[in-house]
């Protein structure tokens, strides 16, 4: 407050030159006015922090459920007259020369008798799963920024995701769980960017990054409980699994619901600002609480409102920009690689001559060292729909490899080598500071394009 008069004087001493007046030109952001009332990371943040994470553990369960439950059973030749062995055709051979090595209810493929099925149909589960993540990525996008905010939006995608989860017990033949698969994917589709972002406006700059790889590391942990639970279940119907992970999703929707704060920015820009300033209440440190009576007096909401656009201006914008569109092509063609085989491989291990259990434990935990590398490139939206439209493919590629086993990881290879050339098309980005929005990073290009035509002949 000290420093408020010299302001005062020389915003009235300079009217009379300038039309618009200096003091307009310094009024405080709304992202930097919250970090300066939230203050350090709290008890209270860390609490709302993991609470909204564990959105990725669920989201992780119905991404790779299918691995287990839409796996290629074991079996064993009951007579050997026929040419029956270990690496006959089984749509080859006499029903009665061969039997499943475990009960028909195990695996949807041997409960309907899909054996012998194309790829189109045995990988349309999984399919129909990744194509329902990409429409509702389009569909839903705009609502966590406009009428239903962060926090609704993590409740319904996730009691929505649990809820058809929980349906698909009930499925009769693979079109209606192809159908409830669908829907699924389609619940699912905001979970990630909703939980992700919802965490970085709950706390300050500075811990964004940290709070940002508790997301990644509980979809670890959720990829890494999918296997003990199906170990647990050997034997049992493919129907518990689904049990076990969509009736604890359910009882955690209700948990967010209840005790989840909403986004006090995106209160602020709504509008909202008596609920955004309870909110900062029951999350900021006690030192900082009083200050959150005047902080907000200054702030112009204008900019922020024209700001918080939908992703379909959010791509307009992107192709209006140029070096926004050359950067944005070539990563989405690398997310795309990324996510073939990203979901891909997973899905294939039950193709390999190695334990499906151990198999995907080990597939999960390399997921922890590099979740830290690719966090940045996941966190964008638009690449994560490039990601799941990658992932669309690989349950088919899989499916058509069931005879072999080995060339799909050929293809993936193939696949994530010529789209990782792309990278080649990107910036360098070491040594520079991220920028938060596109404006920052207009003008740091325009600076840049500047020195370089002063430093020119």
């Amino acid at each position: 407050m000290a420093d408020s008069t010299p302001l005062l004087s020389q915003a009235n001493s300079a009217e009379s030159q300038s039309t618009t007046p200096p003091l307009e030109k310094h009024r405080p952001s709304l992202d930097f006015t919250i970090e300066r009332c939230i203050g350090v990371f709290g008890w209270a943040q860390f609490f709302q922090t993991l609470l909204v994470s564990l959105a990725w553990l669920f989201d992780a369960q119905q991404t790779f459920i299918s691995v287990f439950t839409d796996a290629y059973p074991t079996w064993h030749c009951t007579t050997h007259p026929h040419g029956c062995d270990s690496v006959s055709n089984i749509c080859y051979l006499p029903k009665n020369s061969w039997a499943w090595d475990w009960p028909s209810y195990t695996s949807i493929i041997s409960e309907w008798k899909l054996e012998c099925s194309s790829s189109i149909i045995t990988g349309l589960p999984a399919s129909s799963f990744f194509m329902g993540c990409l429409v509702g990525g389009f569909v839903l996008a705009t609502l966590a920024d406009s009428s239903l905010g962060r926090k609704n939006m993590i409740f319904l995608s996730c009691l929505t995701m649990s809820l058809s989860s929980l349906l698909t017990v009930f499925s009769t033949n693979i079109w209606v769980y192809s159908a409830l698969r669908l829907v699924c994917g389609f619940g699912r589709a905001t979970i990630g960017t909703s939980a992700l972002v919802l965490t970085a406006e709950l706390v300050g700059k500075r811990w964004r990054g940290q709070v940002g790889v508790i997301g990644f590391f509980c979809f670890t942990i959720g990829f890494l409980s999918l296997p003990a639970i199906a170990y647990l279940n050997r034997g049992s119907s493919w129907r518990s699994l689904y049990l076990w992970t969509s009736i604890p999703g359910i009882f955690y929707s209700m948990l967010v619901h209840f005790f989840v704060r909403e986004s006090p920015r995106w209160l602020f820009v709504r509008g909202r600002k008596e609920e955004a300033v309870a909110t900062l209440k029951s999350i900021a440190t006690p030192s900082r609480s009083s200050c959150l009576t005047w902080s907000f007096s200054e702030v112009s909401f204008q900019e922020e409102r024209c700001n918080n656009g939908n992703i379909f201006s959010t791509i307009k914008m992107l192709v209006q920009k140029r070096w926004a569109f050359r950067r944005l092509l070539p990563v989405l063609v690398i997310g795309f690689g990324s996510g073939m085989v990203y979901y891909g491989m997973p899905l294939g291990l039950g193709n390999l001559s190695f334990n499906l259990y151990l198999s995907v434990t080990l597939n999960a935990l390399a997921e922890i060292p590099s979740s830290l590398i690719t966090m940045l490139l996941i966190a964008t939206s638009l690449v994560r729909q490039a990601v799941v439209f990658g992932g669309v493919f690989g349950p088919m590629l899989v499916a058509a490899d069931r005879r072999d086993g080995i060339s799909s990881y050929g293809v993936f290879g193939l696949v994530i080598g010529c789209c990782g050339l792309f990278a080649i098309c990107l910036p360098e980005t070491r040594g520079r500071a991220l920028c938060d929005t596109m404006d920052e990073e207009e003008q740091k290009e325009k600076a840049i394009c500047n020195d370089e035509g002063y430093d020119g002949p």
